[in-house]
């Protein structure tokens, strides 16, 4: 069974930083591509970044770009996002996602996990 688990979430100010992480089981974690998706209040899905089996190319979307860093420890089965220079629109649940497609707006992914809150108000 197909399990990830993320952590690390919380409140932060703006300007601030916070790493989250998502520990996976279940499968090969290491022949897969994940990623981090976000949902902000009463919003769908949105993709943030994706990284490739190795760890050796990484995506974002334009909103995060140059702020936020995904990475992964594959000896670990842990997936990272390094969160900087936050933003008070950067507020959402996050999500470790496998299998994740984007069809226009619409996102979606084969499994996520529960999610961890980050928020960013003063």
């Amino acid at each position: 069974e197909v399990q990830l688990v993320e952590s690390g979430g919380g409140l932060v100010q703006p300007g601030g930083s916070l790493r989250i992480s998502c520990e996976a089981s279940g499968f090969m974690f290491d022949m897969f591509a994940m990623s981090w998706v976000r949902q902000a209040p009463g919003k769908g899905f949105e993709w943030v970044s994706t990284i490739n089996r190795r760890g050796s190319n990484s995506w974002y979307a334009d909103s995060v770009k140059g702020r936020f860093t995904i990475s992964r420890d594959n000896s670990k089965n842990t997936l990272y996002l390094q969160l900087s220079n936050l933003k008070p629109e950067d507020t959402a649940m996050y999500y470790c996602a496998k299998d994740v497609q984007k069809l226009g707006t619409v996102v979606t992914a084969s499994h996520r996990g529960q999610g961890t809150q980050v928020t960013v108000s003063l």
